[in-house]
C-alpha cells in the first residue's frame, strides 16, 4: 500500500531532503575505492585489470608446480605473489579488482597472508630452511 502511495504523489527534491527515509533509488553514490581502473578505459578489460591479472597468474603457477609435485617452490611462489599484491596495492593509485577493502587492509592482509604461506613453504619438510622451534611441539600436540 505504502509503494503505491509513493508512485501516485512523487516527493519533490525539496520533500527528498526533510524526509528521514531511505529514497527507494539511489543516486549519486560514491564508487568504491576499487572501482577504479589501472589502465584507461579504452584499453581491453583484461589490460586494464593487469595488477589483478598478475598475483592470480602466479598463483595459478604456484598451484600448478605444487600439484606437479614441487610443494616448497609452488608455496613460495603464492607467498611472493602476495606479497606482491601488497607491494601494487601501496604503490599503485588504481589497481582495479585487485582493491577489494580499503587501502591499509589490503595491504596488511596480502602482506601477512604472504609472509605466512612463504615462511612455512621455508618450514616444509624434508630438509626445512627455517627451523621454527615451536612448529614441532604444536605439531606433536594436534596429532596426538
Amino acid at each position: 500500500m505504502q509503494a503505491e502511495r509513493d508512485d501516485e504523489h512523487p516527493a519533490s527534491a525539496a520533500d527528498a531532503f526533510r524526509s528521514r527515509r531511505f529514497p527507494s533509488v539511489t543516486r549519486d553514490t560514491a564508487r568504491p575505492e576499487g572501482s577504479g581502473r589501472a589502465v584507461p578505459g579504452a584499453v581491453s578489460t583484461p589490460a586494464r585489470q593487469w595488477p589483478m591479472l598478475s598475483v592470480l597468474t602466479a598463483t595459478a603457477a604456484g598451484l600448478l608446480a605444487t600439484a606437479m609435485g614441487h610443494p616448497r617452490i609452488g608455496c613460495l611462489v603464492i607467498g611472493v605473489a602476495l606479497i606482491a599484491a601488497s607491494v601494487l596495492r601501496r604503490a599503485l593509485p588504481s589497481v582495479g579488482m585487485l582493491a577489494v577493502r580499503s587501502r591499509f587492509t589490503d595491504m596488511v592482509t596480502y602482506g601477512l597472508l604472504g609472509v605466512a604461506i612463504t615462511l612455512l613453504a621455508l618450514a616444509i619438510e624434508p630438509k626445512p630452511v627455517l627451523n621454527i622451534p615451536f612448529l614441532e611441539t604444536a605439531v606433536r600436540f594436534t596429532v596426538r
